[in-house]
């Protein structure tokens, strides 16, 4: 039972599933209830999953987050947003089930069977402007990425005082390229190999960065570092004080933003024992685990770059030239599987709708057959030709004009965590677990829901005003 500052009891999560004995259900023994092939996932599958799923590009911006806010709040606001991310989890794992005991295969799935379908239009909407954002996102980091290799070779070569330009915008047009390629696969069962990839990737280019920031920190002299972050009248206004903090709470939230996959992930685990007890546990190993993890990034990055921390931690370093490579070569890789897997339900939902809209024209239902090497026959469509390289279009178009690391993560953080990490699961819980309305539990949960919902206007806020003045200093499609 989690305890407040005033001693008053939090609310806890129930058991409000644990009771349907789906093993009674099962019709034969290579299947489950819902006759789907026997699930076979465990605790152990399950953490890994949520660990894999947290730990990404996000990790890259703590040590800056960490330099707005200071010894104090820094560490303070990252458990903060641990705890609220660990709690929502756990109440979402009880509503996985609808109450009439039908699975979830989805994040919408779940809202539509325990809220209905507004919620679910609400939710739709959410996860898809989410998507599309962190399509942009990704689109920025990896251009960054590849100029930083450029850099960090040339710095190597001529020294740190050389002018070593890259061009941000060749970089984009780069990634853009190979994911209209990759975007022609049809579905998720083509590219699971490329989100193995990307997973072993993040966890690669993040532990490189802690350990160059360990090493950073042992060569000395130590950056000036504050216990309230950058200083008024000496790194910053304070009226920019304010306003970077409530950008550094957006990049946090971006960070702990993975709430939308979770009901997947638990679709994946076996009947017995009860889904949502072995949930419950994967999310608290998950979210400690990744916790420690980002706290030592956040953290150690500040304490190697202090005040002056860069929006990217890994930019900061220049040698060994190597190894900074390799990083920056991890997040490419890592961050081309990634961009497939936050547009692949875009995809899936345009070219869907498209066709139950219009089922009757031969340009949005024909394929044809295509060998291609490696990869055998390839269904090619023209719709999904012309449609999906708009989209990897338009994205990196609007990556080129706004190519600003720490303001666009801060703004997709800020527009995805209230409605898709806190307020859905809590108004699904209360309605799963029927809570009365105005009890103490249900005045906890919705004062929660608000004060989240306040953090995230705030960092909102801050990052489109981050925007509109990174935009007024900037020339697009120019080398940097």
């Amino acid at each position: 039972m989690a305890v407040d500052r005033d001693g008053e009891r939090m609310p806890t999560a129930v058991n409000v599933s644990s009771e349907i004995d789906v093993g009674d259900h099962s019709r034969d023994e290579f299947l489950d209830d819902d006759g789907r092939a026997k699930r076979t996932g465990t605790m152990l599958t399950a953490s890994a999953h949520i660990i894999t799923a947290v730990i990404g590009s996000g990790v890259l911006s703590l040590a800056w987050a960490t330099a707005q806010l200071g010894w104090i709040a820094g560490p303070i606001v990252l458990a903060i947003f641990a705890i609220i991310t660990w709690y929502c989890s756990i109440i979402l794992a009880d509503c996985y089930r609808s109450p009439q005991g039908k699975r979830s295969y989805s994040y919408k799935d779940a809202v539509e069977a325990n809220l209905g379908s507004v919620y679910c239009k609400f939710c739709a909407w959410a996860q898809y402007v989410n998507l599309v954002g962190v399509s942009i996102g990704y689109t920025i980091t990896t251009a960054i990425s590849m100029g930083a290799i450029k850099k960090s070779n040339c710095f190597h070569k001529n020294g740190q005082d050389a002018t070593c330009e890259v061009s941000t915008t060749l970089n984009m047009v780069i990634f853009a390229v190979i994911q209209i390629l990759l975007s022609q696969l049809p579905n998720f069962h083509k590219i699971s190999w490329l989100s193995i990839v990307a997973a072993i990737m993040s966890v690669a280019y993040s532990s490189i960065g802690l350990g160059l920031s360990v090493s950073k920190i042992a060569e000395g002299p130590r950056a000036r570092t504050t216990l309230t972050g950058v200083v008024v009248g000496v790194d910053v206004t304070a009226t920019e004080k304010l306003w970077r903090t409530f950008q550094s709470l957006g990049n946090i939230a971006f960070a702990y933003s993975y709430s939308t996959v979770l009901i997947e992930i638990q679709d994946t685990l076996r009947s017995s024992p009860p889904e949502n007890q072995v949930m419950k546990k994967a999310s608290s190993i998950g979210v400690s685990t990744t916790t420690m993890f980002y706290m030592a990034c956040g953290l150690l990055g500040y304490a190697a770059f202090g005040n002056s921390a860069p929006g990217n931690f890994l930019t900061g370093f220049y040698e060994p030239f190597w190894l900074i490579d390799i990083a920056n070569i991890c997040i490419v890789i890592h961050l081309i599987g990634a961009y497939q897997v936050f547009a692949q339900p875009v995809y899936h939902f345009i070219e869907t709708w498209s066709r139950n809209r219009w089922p009757e024209s031969r340009f949005l239902t024909s394929e044809h057959a295509v060998k291609v090497p490696l990869l055998g026959d390839v269904p090619l469509s023209i719709f999904r030709l012309t449609w999906r390289t708009l989209y990897v279009i338009v994205t990196a178009v609007v990556a080129m004009i706004f190519p600003f690391f720490n303001d666009f993560l801060g703004l997709i953080g800020a527009m995805s965590f209230w409605p898709l990490t806190v307020f859905l699961p809590v108004e699904m819980y209360i309605v799963r677990a029927k809570i009365p309305r105005f009890s103490s539990t249900w005045n906890w949960l919705k004062i929660l829901s608000t004060i989240c919902l306040l953090v995230s206007l705030m960092a909102a806020c801050g990052s489109v005003r981050g925007l509109i003045q990174s935009v007024q200093h900037y020339q697009p499609f120019k080398s940097s």
